[in-house]
């Protein structure tokens, strides 16, 4: 066996999985609170990486350093898609709140189409280039051929925020709200936790984390187009529904899951069904364990 090719396909899935864990986030954090399945999650993700680009183009034009433009480039997303998640909140899915579930899942779906056509008229259809903003590292040079500086960036990164925010939902104040509107919405309202607060925080993380995916992601891969976010969005909703929708270890246990599925089934059978594969495993669990890895069967109550 060589074990040289299995460490890099596992470094690889890593890097993959650290990315779809970020988005998967989003997913199950709001699917947890208001239990809407967010399909315009996705396009958050690719406003982040165009909201890059565009701040990388503007500072590189002055002489910015590259890494003062990836973490000018990496704030500035992430307050601008923070805003927008917000808005998205209030204006397509907060008037839908007491409406059947059929009518914000539509809202979403068109969120999500609105946001590509937006990215289509405002900057391009066709892939743009998206500048390297991450330097070689000279400690990394001994496995640069199988784990470059931007994979490292990319994990320790992705590792970081989702470490911040488990501290935060497991011990602040607007963290423990959460979990408790999570439980039981309607018991939360009624011993005074805000839940419109809550729901509008829970779109600004997600929205939050998915910028951040969306920057780092492009400048490894060194190119975004509108159509990035759709699927980086289906794969990290795979992932949360892998990991157990609703959970967010479970979301991160689901990203990092199909990242190394992935990355391992492109490498030892052919990367032309990699998409193929990670759907099929999305088959296999919701067949089998319909709950996910974390997740909890609901129970039924008599």
């Amino acid at each position: 066996m060589d074990w040289d090719f299995f460490i890099e396909l596992g470094l690889g899935g890593l890097t993959r999985g650290s990315i779809y864990a970020l988005i998967a986030i989003g997913y199950t954090m709001v699917y947890g609170i208001i239990e809407l399945i967010n399909f315009a999650h996705g396009e958050i993700y690719m406003l982040g990486a165009f909201t890059g680009l565009i701040v990388a183009g503007v500072m590189g034009i002055y002489g910015f350093p590259a890494v003062a433009i990836l973490l000018m480039a990496i704030v500035i997303a992430v307050l601008y898609c923070a805003a927008y998640g917000y808005t998205m909140e209030k204006v397509a899915y907060k008037p839908l709140r007491g409406a059947a579930r059929l009518s914000p899942l539509i809202s979403a779906i068109g969120m999500s189409l609105f946001l590509q056509n937006y990215i289509i008229l405002a900057q391009t259809s066709d892939f743009l280039p998206f500048p390297a903003l991450i330097p070689d590292f000279e400690f990394m040079e001994p496995i640069a051929h199988i784990f470059g500086s931007t994979d490292l960036v990319i994990v320790v990164a992705s590792a970081s925020s989702m470490a911040a925010l488990t501290l935060f939902i497991k011990f602040t104040k607007l963290g423990k709200a959460m979990r408790a509107t999570a439980q039981n919405r309607k018991m939360a309202m009624l011993l005074g936790i805000n839940a419109d607060k809550i729901i509008s925080t829970t779109f600004i993380i997600g929205s939050s984390l998915a910028a951040l995916g969306g920057v780092l992601i492009s400048t490894h891969s060194g190119q975004l187009n509108f159509m990035i976010g759709f699927i980086a969005g289906v794969k990290a909703f795979t992932a949360a529904v892998l990991g157990g929708i609703g959970s967010i270890p479970g979301a991160m246990l689901g990203g990092l899951f199909l990242g190394l599925a992935e990355s391992y089934a492109a490498g030892y059978i052919s990367s032309d069904y990699e998409d193929v594969f990670a759907f099929s495993l999305l088959v296999i669990f919701l067949i089998f364990r319909p709950s996910g890895i974390l997740g909890k069967a609901p129970v039924e109550k008599v």
